[in-house]
């Protein structure tokens, strides 16, 4: 069987399937041409290359390279191994290039490192390239003291094989390490009371403080366009709307979970021992399960053991992640609130820094507020608060015209504090202080300036122009 296709300046393909054989054959010529030329890959150079004569289905051919002799087919696997040698190839040193721009263009480029499988590439990577001897690029872990034990293990071995000592961050105001501590400020079960508090204090709180302590202005991460349509749409380089000042780069961006495992068997990378054991990613030991659940698919010196399509799919990654998680508002959880739009919103400055709000900057300018005699409003925020955030506006709109002083403190620096004597237990909390001193907590999540007005006015009687 035979067919050709007529393209553009007379270029034709035709395409031959021997029917008794099986064999592929690719006959490419130009038409009236005196000479022709042929492009294969350079592993796969045929011995023998016959000129086709012409038949009723290729009339028009005046002669053609045929790669489809008796001897010498076609070799699919051959071609196709060495096509995607030549995709890594180039993917590689994309990704080298956007580390170089990273870590050569600005002075404080910092990679937060989840040890998943493409943040073991990024580390390899940065080895090549010399950034983490030099220091160029500084490398971060946010412990969630929910972690995996295998994880801190692991990234105990990859400092030694790298050469680098990794900054650790956790929950504010607990050593590092310190889980008995964390239960004992936060509370153990504090993911099953309040997800979303526990991603604030365990994740986004300490990833904004450790970009802010490494003095961030490049953030270095693994996300790909491949892990799902919350992503699909990402570039190697993006600017976060943190005060213009920081650049995101996504070395990784253009890359499959495939590319991914194809460069870790390549150059034998050390990766996570829970590869090993049947998960395509990992977090949280509390919410993370492999996949498939039988653990059947696994990457084993080097090599996938079992059907490894349910990892390569397409937004397969982190199928095993965030598992029986719910958002407040009844959605699937598909993230922990560090990439989500607003994160970073306040990674190099703090809530209502010009306006009507006024700053209480300790415990004891707090305490001569309440014993003042004067009624007063005080909002106990958290700057990297997502809800923080999203009534900024219309606390500092209500802070305009209140007939009354209003005041932030921030609580997360100041937690014991703001929980004995300020009605806190998560971030905002409102409170009117009334004239003999009682602080009255606003418990509606209404946060809107005709809200905040009515709460003012049923409490003390007053509070609007």
């Amino acid at each position: 069987v035979a067919a050709h296709v007529l393209v553009p300046h007379s270029l034709i393909i035709v395409l031959c399937l021997v029917s008794q054989k099986m064999k592929f054959c690719a006959s490419l010529f130009l038409a009236g041409a005196s000479t022709t030329v042929a492009f294969a890959p350079s592993a796969y150079v045929p011995s023998k290359m016959s000129v086709a004569r012409s038949s009723p289905a290729v009339a028009s051919s005046s002669m053609a390279l045929s790669m489809a002799a008796d001897d010498d087919s076609f070799d699919q696997e051959k071609f196709i191994a060495e096509s995607k040698e030549m995709r890594l190839k180039y993917l590689e040193e994309q990704a080298m290039f956007a580390l170089k721009i990273s870590c050569e263009n600005y002075g404080n480029a910092v990679f937060p490192n989840a040890m998943i499988a493409g943040d073991v590439v990024i580390t390899h990577l940065l080895h090549r390239l010399g950034y983490l001897k030099d220091g160029k690029a500084k490398i971060m872990v946010v412990d969630t003291f929910h972690l995996f034990p295998e994880t801190m293990d692991f990234l105990r071995e990859i400092e030694d094989h790298y050469g680098f000592k990794a900054e650790v961050f956790c929950a504010e105001g607990v050593p590092v390490g310190d889980k008995e501590a964390y239960d004992k400020k936060y509370g153990a079960n504090l993911w099953k009371e309040d997800i979303e508090q526990y991603d604030k204090v365990c994740k986004v709180e300490p990833f904004q403080r450790g970009l802010k302590t490494l003095n961030t202005n490049c953030m270095i991460n693994g996300r790909t366009r491949w892990q799902g349509f919350e992503r699909a749409w990402i570039d190697q380089f993006e600017n976060a709307p943190i005060g213009g000042g920081l650049a995101k780069c996504n070395p990784l961006a253009y890359w499959t979970l495939e590319d991914t495992f194809d460069y870790i068997a390549k150059y034998e990378v050390p990766h996570h021992p829970l590869h090993a054991k049947g998960y395509p990613s990992h977090g949280d030991a509390k919410d993370t399960i492999p996949i498939p659940e039988d653990g059947s698919t696994r990457f084993v010196n080097f090599k996938f053991e079992g059907d490894s399509t349910p990892w390569l799919d397409y937004a397969s990654e982190r199928k095993g992640r965030f598992v029986g998680l719910a958002n407040k508002d009844g959605s699937t959880k598909t993230e922990c609130g560090i990439h989500v739009a607003g994160a970073e919103k306040t990674f190099d400055r703090d809530l209502w820094e010009d306006g009507a709000v006024k700053n209480l900057e300790s415990n004891d300018a707090t305490k001569e507020v309440v014993a003042s005699g004067k009624p007063a409003v005080i909002a106990v925020y958290a700057p990297w608060c997502q809800f923080c955030q999203g009534m900024e506006e219309e606390f500092g709109k209500f802070a305009e015209q209140a007939d009354i002083d209003v005041y932030k403190f921030r609580g997360d620096e100041e937690r014991e504090y703001v929980q004995a004597e300020l009605n806190t237990e998560s971030f905002p909390t409102v409170n009117v202080v009334k004239a003999d001193g009682t602080v009255v907590k606003y418990d509606s999540e209404v946060r809107t300036v005709e809200a905040f007005n009515k709460f003012v006015e049923e409490t003390i009687g007053a509070g609007v122009n």
